[in-house]
């Protein structure tokens, strides 16, 4: 990864830090037993799909991705299920620092929905590497 990437990175992470500090409602980072939950809500509020906004729960445990699960949109639900059948579980099981440059192809049909659902998952699992750096 070259050198400027690295720095929009941070400081995209430093910005989204500085918001979701500022916001009120479900904190971004959970944690249940051993499972952290990443909530993109108020982390990718400028990432829309076709019809608004594609917010998702990363759940990590032990450095690697359980699940994502969709949380409530607007999208259409007939093109939004065709996102959750094909991608949901392509970060099953990675290591989060492989699932975070994970290249993850759109589902025809539902492209503009799959990007924002790809985004989401990116950002909430650079989130959580951000988080967990020590």
């Amino acid at each position: 990864m070259n050198k400027n990437r690295i720095l929009t990175s941070l400081a995209l992470v430093g910005a989204f830090l500085f918001l979701t500090s500022q916001t009120t409602g479900e904190p971004v980072m959970t944690k249940q037993k051993d499972v952290t939950i990443i909530n993109t809500t108020t982390l990718a509020t400028d990432v829309e799909g076709y019809v608004g906004t594609t917010p998702v729960k990363v759940y990590i445990k032990a450095g690697k991705v359980l699940k994502v699960e969709a949380l409530e949109n607007e999208e259409t639900p007939k093109y939004f299920d065709m996102v959750v059948k094909g991608l949901m579980k392509k970060w099953n099981g990675l290591p989060v620092k492989t699932a975070e440059k994970q290249k993850v192809d759109v589902v025809t049909g539902a492209t503009v929905s799959s990007e924002a659902v790809i985004e989401n998952v990116r950002r909430g699992i650079s989130y959580y590497n951000y988080m967990n750096k020590k």
